[in-house]
Protein backbone atom coordinates (compact mmCIF):
# COMPACT_ATOMS: atom_id res chain seq x y z
CA UNK A 1 0.00 0.00 0.00
CA UNK A 2 1.17 3.48 -0.71
CA UNK A 3 1.34 5.80 1.49
CA UNK A 4 -0.20 8.60 0.21
CA UNK A 5 0.11 11.35 3.42
CA UNK A 6 3.10 12.76 2.21
CA UNK A 7 1.96 13.77 -0.81
CA UNK A 8 -1.13 16.30 1.61
CA UNK A 9 -1.09 19.69 0.98
CA UNK A 10 1.01 21.81 3.62
CA UNK A 11 -1.55 23.96 5.34
CA UNK A 12 -0.86 26.70 7.57
CA UNK A 13 -2.12 25.11 10.77
CA UNK A 14 0.96 22.65 10.13
CA UNK A 15 3.32 25.52 9.36
CA UNK A 16 2.08 27.77 12.68
CA UNK A 17 1.72 24.57 14.88
CA UNK A 18 5.23 24.00 13.87
CA UNK A 19 6.70 27.76 14.80
CA UNK A 20 4.85 27.26 17.98
CA UNK A 21 7.13 24.19 18.99
CA UNK A 22 9.94 25.54 17.31
CA UNK A 23 9.81 28.98 19.17
CA UNK A 24 8.58 27.02 22.57
CA UNK A 25 11.50 24.78 22.42
CA UNK A 26 8.84 21.83 24.14
CA UNK A 27 5.77 19.97 22.61
CA UNK A 28 3.69 20.63 25.77
CA UNK A 29 4.87 24.70 25.70
CA UNK A 30 4.47 24.68 21.86
CA UNK A 31 0.49 23.40 22.30
CA UNK A 32 -0.45 25.26 24.73
CA UNK A 33 0.79 28.70 22.62
CA UNK A 34 -0.87 27.02 19.22
CA UNK A 35 -4.05 26.10 21.57
CA UNK A 36 -4.17 22.28 20.33
CA UNK A 37 -3.52 19.47 22.52
CA UNK A 38 -0.54 17.78 22.88
CA UNK A 39 -1.43 14.43 20.31
CA UNK A 40 -2.75 16.90 18.00
CA UNK A 41 0.50 19.35 17.42
CA UNK A 42 2.38 16.12 17.47
CA UNK A 43 -0.07 14.66 14.91
CA UNK A 44 0.44 17.91 12.84
CA UNK A 45 4.06 17.68 13.04
CA UNK A 46 4.33 14.45 11.97
CA UNK A 47 2.64 14.87 8.44
CA UNK A 48 4.72 18.32 7.72
CA UNK A 49 7.96 16.40 8.82
CA UNK A 50 6.47 13.11 6.37
CA UNK A 51 5.37 15.61 3.57
CA UNK A 52 9.21 17.57 3.96
CA UNK A 53 10.77 13.86 4.31
CA UNK A 54 13.00 15.23 6.96
CA UNK A 55 12.44 15.32 10.94
CA UNK A 56 12.15 18.66 12.35
CA UNK A 57 12.77 18.05 15.62
CA UNK A 58 15.43 15.46 17.90
CA UNK A 59 13.36 14.15 21.21
CA UNK A 60 15.02 14.97 24.18
CA UNK A 61 14.12 14.41 28.19
CA UNK A 62 13.10 17.83 28.20
CA UNK A 63 11.94 20.10 25.18
CA UNK A 64 12.73 19.26 21.58
CA UNK A 65 15.97 20.32 19.90
CA UNK A 66 15.52 21.72 16.21
CA UNK A 67 17.43 20.14 13.40
CA UNK A 68 19.24 21.70 10.26
CA UNK A 69 15.47 21.28 7.98
CA UNK A 70 13.48 22.89 11.06
CA UNK A 71 16.06 26.29 11.50
CA UNK A 72 15.99 26.24 7.42
CA UNK A 73 12.03 25.85 7.70
CA UNK A 74 11.64 28.45 10.43
CA UNK A 75 13.44 31.10 8.96
CA UNK A 76 11.46 30.52 5.73
CA UNK A 77 7.85 31.14 6.94
CA UNK A 78 8.29 33.12 10.23
CA UNK A 79 8.47 36.34 8.72
CA UNK A 80 5.63 35.31 6.50
CA UNK A 81 3.96 34.13 8.91
CA UNK A 82 3.98 36.98 11.87
CA UNK A 83 3.24 39.36 9.02
CA UNK A 84 -0.06 37.28 8.11
CA UNK A 85 -0.88 37.32 11.67
CA UNK A 86 -0.72 40.76 11.81
CA UNK A 87 -2.66 41.60 9.21
CA UNK A 88 -5.08 39.49 10.17
CA UNK A 89 -5.09 40.85 13.56
CA UNK A 90 -5.65 44.87 11.68
CA UNK A 91 -8.27 43.56 9.97
CA UNK A 92 -10.72 42.35 12.75
CA UNK A 93 -10.54 45.55 14.49
CA UNK A 94 -14.18 44.66 16.70
CA UNK A 95 -12.53 41.61 17.90
CA UNK A 96 -10.05 42.09 21.13
CA UNK A 97 -6.30 41.11 21.24
CA UNK A 98 -5.69 38.31 22.91
CA UNK A 99 -3.48 39.79 26.05
CA UNK A 100 0.14 38.65 25.91
CA UNK A 101 0.72 35.97 28.64
CA UNK A 102 3.27 37.08 31.47
CA UNK A 103 6.89 36.21 30.68
CA UNK A 104 8.04 33.44 32.80
CA UNK A 105 11.98 34.56 34.11
CA UNK A 106 14.10 32.57 36.58
CA UNK A 107 17.55 33.60 37.80
CA UNK A 108 18.92 33.81 40.94
CA UNK A 109 17.12 35.48 44.13
CA UNK A 110 19.33 38.10 45.17
CA UNK A 111 20.57 39.28 41.66
CA UNK A 112 16.95 39.46 40.45
CA UNK A 113 15.77 41.33 43.61
CA UNK A 114 19.07 43.53 43.24
CA UNK A 115 18.97 44.58 39.77
CA UNK A 116 17.05 42.10 37.96
CA UNK A 117 13.54 43.38 38.67
CA UNK A 118 14.11 47.03 39.47
CA UNK A 119 15.80 47.44 35.67
CA UNK A 120 12.03 45.87 34.45
CA UNK A 121 10.06 48.30 36.52
CA UNK A 122 9.40 50.46 33.69
CA UNK A 123 7.65 47.45 31.98
CA UNK A 124 6.05 46.20 34.55
CA UNK A 125 4.15 50.00 34.72
CA UNK A 126 3.68 49.72 30.97
CA UNK A 127 1.80 46.50 31.93
CA UNK A 128 4.03 43.52 30.47
CA UNK A 129 3.18 40.97 32.93
CA UNK A 130 5.91 39.11 34.84
CA UNK A 131 6.16 35.90 36.62
CA UNK A 132 9.28 35.26 38.44
CA UNK A 133 11.16 32.02 39.83
CA UNK A 134 14.18 31.69 42.06
CA UNK A 135 16.35 28.87 42.54
CA UNK A 136 19.40 27.22 41.30
CA UNK A 137 20.74 27.89 38.23
CA UNK A 138 20.24 23.70 36.99
CA UNK A 139 17.46 23.64 38.00
CA UNK A 140 15.79 26.62 36.31
CA UNK A 141 17.91 25.99 33.08
CA UNK A 142 15.72 22.30 33.30
CA UNK A 143 12.82 24.18 33.27
CA UNK A 144 13.31 26.45 30.60
CA UNK A 145 14.32 23.54 28.52
CA UNK A 146 11.11 21.82 28.63
CA UNK A 147 9.38 25.11 27.99
CA UNK A 148 8.26 25.94 31.65
CA UNK A 149 10.38 29.20 31.54
CA UNK A 150 11.29 32.01 28.72
CA UNK A 151 14.26 33.24 30.25
CA UNK A 152 17.14 32.64 32.81
CA UNK A 153 19.62 34.69 34.29
CA UNK A 154 22.05 31.96 34.75
CA UNK A 155 25.71 31.85 36.87
CA UNK A 156 27.28 29.75 34.13
CA UNK A 157 26.88 29.54 30.14
CA UNK A 158 24.25 27.18 29.36
CA UNK A 159 25.29 23.81 27.38
CA UNK A 160 23.40 21.97 24.97
CA UNK A 161 22.07 22.93 21.23
CA UNK A 162 18.56 23.66 22.73
CA UNK A 163 19.58 26.97 24.81
CA UNK A 164 21.37 30.27 23.77
CA UNK A 165 23.17 32.46 25.98
CA UNK A 166 23.84 36.26 25.62
CA UNK A 167 26.42 37.85 28.35
CA UNK A 168 24.64 39.78 30.96
CA UNK A 169 26.85 41.34 33.07
CA UNK A 170 30.21 40.98 34.74
CA UNK A 171 29.95 40.30 38.92
CA UNK A 172 32.84 41.33 40.95
CA UNK A 173 33.10 39.82 44.85
CA UNK A 174 34.63 41.39 47.35
CA UNK A 175 35.64 40.44 51.25
CA UNK A 176 33.43 41.99 53.65
CA UNK A 177 32.90 42.62 57.43
CA UNK A 178 31.21 44.89 59.63
CA UNK A 179 33.20 47.82 61.14
CA UNK A 180 33.70 45.90 64.32
CA UNK A 181 35.29 42.90 63.01
CA UNK A 182 37.48 44.80 60.03
CA UNK A 183 39.25 46.45 63.73
CA UNK A 184 40.62 42.66 64.69
CA UNK A 185 41.82 42.08 61.46
CA UNK A 186 45.88 43.54 60.67
CA UNK A 187 45.36 44.45 57.33
CA UNK A 188 48.29 44.62 56.14
CA UNK A 189 49.55 41.50 57.76
CA UNK A 190 46.39 39.89 55.54
CA UNK A 191 47.66 41.51 52.06
CA UNK A 192 51.47 40.36 53.36
CA UNK A 193 51.07 36.76 54.66
CA UNK A 194 47.52 36.03 53.41
CA UNK A 195 43.97 34.87 55.24
CA UNK A 196 46.03 33.78 58.55
CA UNK A 197 45.03 37.07 59.57
CA UNK A 198 41.58 36.24 59.67
CA UNK A 199 41.94 33.05 61.66
CA UNK A 200 39.18 32.88 64.41
CA UNK A 201 37.23 34.95 62.10
CA UNK A 202 33.30 33.32 61.40
CA UNK A 203 32.63 32.56 57.64
CA UNK A 204 29.12 32.94 56.18
CA UNK A 205 28.03 31.40 53.09
CA UNK A 206 25.09 30.73 51.15
CA UNK A 207 26.39 26.76 50.97
CA UNK A 208 27.96 24.19 52.89
CA UNK A 209 30.78 23.79 50.14
CA UNK A 210 31.55 27.52 50.57
CA UNK A 211 31.88 27.82 46.61
CA UNK A 212 32.15 31.49 46.65
CA UNK A 213 34.66 31.87 49.54
CA UNK A 214 36.86 28.87 48.22
CA UNK A 215 36.87 30.39 44.72
CA UNK A 216 37.87 34.02 46.45
CA UNK A 217 40.80 31.91 48.74
CA UNK A 218 42.05 30.41 45.33
CA UNK A 219 42.18 33.34 43.18
CA UNK A 220 42.85 35.95 45.88
CA UNK A 221 45.30 34.16 48.34
CA UNK A 222 46.31 31.46 46.34
CA UNK A 223 45.74 28.55 48.15
CA UNK A 224 42.52 25.96 49.16
CA UNK A 225 40.34 27.31 51.95
CA UNK A 226 40.01 23.97 54.43
CA UNK A 227 37.02 25.58 56.76
CA UNK A 228 33.78 25.14 57.87
CA UNK A 229 30.93 27.87 57.82
CA UNK A 230 29.53 29.13 61.00
CA UNK A 231 26.31 30.29 59.20
CA UNK A 232 24.88 28.55 55.97
CA UNK A 233 21.84 29.99 54.80
CA UNK A 234 20.89 29.88 51.00
CA UNK A 235 20.15 33.84 50.26
CA UNK A 236 23.07 35.69 49.62
CA UNK A 237 21.14 38.64 50.89
CA UNK A 238 20.79 37.08 54.68
CA UNK A 239 24.46 36.65 54.45
CA UNK A 240 24.77 39.96 53.57
CA UNK A 241 22.39 40.93 56.31
CA UNK A 242 24.24 38.56 58.96
CA UNK A 243 27.79 40.34 57.69
CA UNK A 244 26.08 43.74 58.30
CA UNK A 245 25.15 42.36 62.19
CA UNK A 246 28.83 41.16 63.01
CA UNK A 247 28.06 37.73 62.97
CA UNK A 248 31.77 36.94 60.70
CA UNK A 249 32.84 37.79 57.13
CA UNK A 250 31.79 36.60 53.58
CA UNK A 251 32.69 36.89 49.95
CA UNK A 252 29.91 38.40 48.41
CA UNK A 253 29.12 39.93 45.13
CA UNK A 254 29.42 43.49 44.68
CA UNK A 255 26.55 44.98 43.08
CA UNK A 256 24.86 43.12 46.48
CA UNK A 257 26.43 45.49 48.69
CA UNK A 258 26.92 48.69 47.30
CA UNK A 259 24.26 50.38 49.47
CA UNK A 260 25.56 49.00 52.34
CA UNK A 261 29.16 49.90 51.93
CA UNK A 262 28.12 53.45 50.96
CA UNK A 263 26.51 54.06 54.27
CA UNK A 264 29.43 52.39 56.32
CA UNK A 265 27.76 49.23 57.43
CA UNK A 266 30.43 46.87 55.87
CA UNK A 267 33.76 47.34 54.51
CA UNK A 268 36.27 45.69 52.44
CA UNK A 269 38.96 43.97 53.87
CA UNK A 270 40.93 43.83 50.78
CA UNK A 271 41.25 46.29 48.12
CA UNK A 272 42.51 43.98 44.89
CA UNK A 273 42.61 45.30 41.46
CA UNK A 274 42.14 41.29 39.88
CA UNK A 275 38.85 40.17 42.23
CA UNK A 276 37.35 37.21 41.20
CA UNK A 277 34.87 37.78 38.11
CA UNK A 278 31.84 35.75 37.30
CA UNK A 279 29.72 36.21 33.97
CA UNK A 280 26.16 36.28 33.84
CA UNK A 281 23.89 34.90 30.98
CA UNK A 282 20.90 35.62 29.47
CA UNK A 283 19.42 32.32 28.21
CA UNK A 284 16.38 31.37 26.48
CA UNK A 285 15.72 28.47 24.33
CA UNK A 286 16.83 28.16 20.67
CA UNK A 287 14.14 29.74 18.09
CA UNK A 288 11.79 32.14 21.14
CA UNK A 289 12.63 34.74 19.28
CA UNK A 290 9.09 35.34 17.89
CA UNK A 291 8.75 39.23 19.24
CA UNK A 292 6.39 39.86 22.05
CA UNK A 293 7.24 40.41 25.46
CA UNK A 294 9.35 38.14 26.07
CA UNK A 295 11.68 39.25 23.40
CA UNK A 296 10.69 42.96 24.86
CA UNK A 297 12.16 41.89 28.46
CA UNK A 298 15.03 40.31 26.94
CA UNK A 299 16.46 43.24 25.12
CA UNK A 300 15.70 45.79 27.89
CA UNK A 301 17.68 43.71 30.41
CA UNK A 302 20.32 43.42 28.05
CA UNK A 303 20.46 47.34 27.33
CA UNK A 304 20.36 48.11 30.81
CA UNK A 305 22.68 45.43 32.07
CA UNK A 306 25.18 47.74 29.79
CA UNK A 307 24.88 50.34 32.44
CA UNK A 308 25.26 48.28 35.52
Amino acid sequence: MVDRSADAPVDLTQLRTFLAVYRAGSMTAGARQAGYSQPAVTQQLQGLERHLGRPLFERLPRGVAPTAAAHDLAARVSGPLDDLSAVVDTGRPNVPRAPEPPVLLGGPADFLAAKGIPALAPLIADGVRLDVRTGLTDDLLGDLRAGKLDLVVSTVRPRGRTLIAEALCDETFGLVAAPEIAERVDRSRLVAEGPAALSGLALLSYAADLPILRRYWRHVFGIRLDARAALVVDDLRAVLAAVCAGAGISVLPSYLYEAELAAGLIVELIDTEDPPINTAFLARRHGSTGGGHVDLVARHLLDEARRW
